[in-house]
């Protein structure tokens, strides 16, 4: 926590990060994060810091004003984002029905800053998905067809939130939605997705990859099938 009264702010948050970067281990992860020219987080500047020595950060900035967490969102560096995020999960997991749409609002208006995959797996299954449960679900619809790889990325990961609860339809319709989708990162998250279904209701999953798998992309039916049996698998991912 910041020292003395004086809540944390944008700088503060920034200088802890600053003083926990590795410039080796940044290095190492830039490939998995893509950043390198071409890729699709070029421009990303990356500090080197582990996952749980970033979600210390966030707790310790929990009661940052929106304004800084927004200035966080818009930082080229990758942690500052990534605490950002972080920060406003908390909050809207201890928050009440008002402060959570309020939060998910936020979240939708400065989306341009939740652009890589881990970004995104960390924050839309609560920021956006809890507000799935109860409320209008036409946005998955509208991030689907985004031009915005990282918002069809939200919509699809979002749906986690109902997976849990046994909900299971939007997950499909997105599915069937994105499988001509041309990035493999949509691949991989509808895959992932899929999956889950599959740990709710196995028949479920297993009818869709049969109605669809000459369609699907071999990625997404990897992802899929990672807990069906041997014999399942060889078959889901034979092409007629």
């Amino acid at each position: 926590m910041a020292g003395g009264s004086k809540p944390p702010d944008a700088r503060w948050v920034k200088r802890e990060l600053a003083a926990l970067a590795d410039p080796q281990r940044a290095a190492f992860t830039a490939p998995y994060l893509g950043v390198a020219p071409g890729g699709y987080g070029e421009g990303d500047v990356l500090l080197g810091i582990r996952v749980p020595a970033q979600r210390v950060v966030a707790r310790g900035a929990r009661d940052l004003p929106l304004d800084e967490v927004a200035t966080l969102l818009a930082s080229p560096v990758h942690e500052h984002r990534f605490v950002a995020l972080v920060v406003l999960v908390q909050r809207y997991r201890r928050g009440d029905l008002g402060a959570r749409a309020e939060l998910s609002r936020f979240y939708l208006r400065h989306r341009a800053g939740v652009d890589n995959w881990d970004l995104v797996d960390a924050s839309a299954p609560d920021l956006l998905g809890g507000e799935l449960i109860d409320g209008d679900r036409a946005i998955l619809g509208e991030l689907a067809a985004a031009e915005s790889l990282w918002d069809r990325r939200i919509a699809v990961v979002a749906t986690y939130a109902l997976i849990r609860r046994g909900e299971l339809g939007d997950t499909l319709a997105l599915a069937g939605r994105l499988m001509d989708d041309p990035h493999h990162l949509i691949h991989k998250a509808v895959g992932w997705m899929l999956r889950e279904v599959g740990k709710r209701d196995e028949a479920v999953l297993v009818a869709f990859l049969e109605a669809n798998r000459t369609r699907l992309p071999r990625t997404t039916l990897r992802y899929a099938i990672e807990r069906l049996t041997p014999e399942q698998r060889a078959t889901l991912m034979a092409r007629d």
